[in-house]
């Protein structure tokens, strides 16, 4: 791939949070250019007028999200609802434009279980075996050859971030390994719920989907495919009155004997060479506030009253590195650009 090449990028499903996120982050990419955003409730309406934060940096309109016109892009990125991508990304493909969606729909290879957790028939079981999972710091040698990427849901990210290097070093209890993950409200979405409404959230905290929920199955497979063997997860999120933030407080119970020192020392050579991964200090506590807008995940080890439990805070903002950074971020090894290329903003503080 030619670096110095501009790539036309296509986003369907514009007018959510998670597309938003992307026109963001893709007009401070030096190698792309936005040809077309879609919203079929806006087509017609020039995106400025419906997000004055982009007023003379992006002179489009939204349009009806036609095949025919996303077929004209090198890159076509999903911000959407389940189901969507899943109709969608076939006729792309066959035109060879590369399609990174940041849906559900090619996450779970499990189709069976992937029809339990989203109530409707996977169409797509071929193209379901090529998606290769968007989660780089695992899978980046897949991703650079792939031409459609499942990009990981924000729990996911978080969770799975926090507890790889424990489970590959094969420190912990694989049966008996819990997730208490906390998000800010954007996580839902941009639509009309009482739940996100500031007077139902704003003064509270409160668990939701404690029974199951849909992002489990996704965290427990990509932990299988790294251990080759069965995960026990506990994993109840929360609804934190913030806008964006995921907070995962993870445990897990040793099965050896080794020092908080030692396990440090592992968690910092694992992510050494990774970007977006920063393992702080011992028994730091990191804050959500601390990678907002970025594409980072901050890690920090606990090992209470020294102890067999090993606590990790892994911390992410749920619509960059848990959504619309890492999506960038896959599309940079799919064309060869630095991984780092449009992603390299600081965290914004306060």
């Amino acid at each position: 791939m030619n670096m110095e090449k501009t790539i036309k990028a296509g986003i369907v499903g514009g007018t959510g949070y998670t597309g938003v996120e992307l026109m963001r982050l893709l007009l401070g990419h030096p190698h792309v250019e936005i040809a077309c955003v879609t919203s079929r409730t806006d087509a017609g309406k020039s995106i400025a007028t419906i997000y004055p934060h982009l007023t003379d940096l992006l002179d489009l309109a939204f349009i009806e999200p036609e095949i025919e016109t996303l077929g004209s892009c090198d890159v076509v990125f999903f911000a959407t609802p389940h189901g969507i991508a899943l109709e969608m990304s076939q006729p792309l493909l066959e035109q060879g434009v590369l399609v990174i969606d940041l849906s559900p729909d090619f996450r779970l290879k499990d189709i069976v279980c992937w029809e339990h957790w989203y109530g409707q028939k996977h169409t797509q079981p071929e193209l379901l075996k090529t998606a290769v999972y968007g989660l780089p710091e695992v899978n980046r040698k897949a991703i650079s050859s792939a031409s459609l990427i499942a990009c990981p849901g924000c729990y996911p990210t978080a969770v799975q971030l926090g507890f790889l290097p424990l489970l590959e070093a094969g420190l912990v209890d694989l049966g008996e390994l819990i997730a208490d993950v906390k998000s800010g409200v954007s996580g839902a979405g941009r639509k009309a719920a009482i739940s996100g409404l500031m007077s139902e959230s704003g003064e509270g905290v409160k668990a939701y989907a404690a029974s199951g929920h849909r992002h489990l199955p996704e965290i427990v497979a990509g932990l299988e495919a790294v251990t080759g063997e069965t995960v026990g997860l506990t994993f109840v999120p929360h609804l934190m009155p913030m806008i964006r933030g995921i907070h995962a407080t993870l445990y897990s119970k040793l099965t050896t004997k080794i020092s908080l020192s030692e396990i440090q020392a592992i968690y910092q050579q694992r992510y050494v060479d990774e970007s977006f991964v920063t393992v702080l200090p011992v028994n730091s506590h990191p804050d959500s506030q601390d990678v907002r807008m970025s594409n980072r995940c901050q890690i920090a080890i606990h090992q209470p009253q020294g102890a067999e439990v090993i606590v990790v805070l892994s911390v992410i903002d749920n619509l960059v590195k848990g959504a619309a950074g890492q999506a960038v971020q896959n599309m940079n090894l799919m064309f060869g650009y630095a991984e780092t290329a449009g992603l390299d903003s600081i965290a914004c503080y306060p």
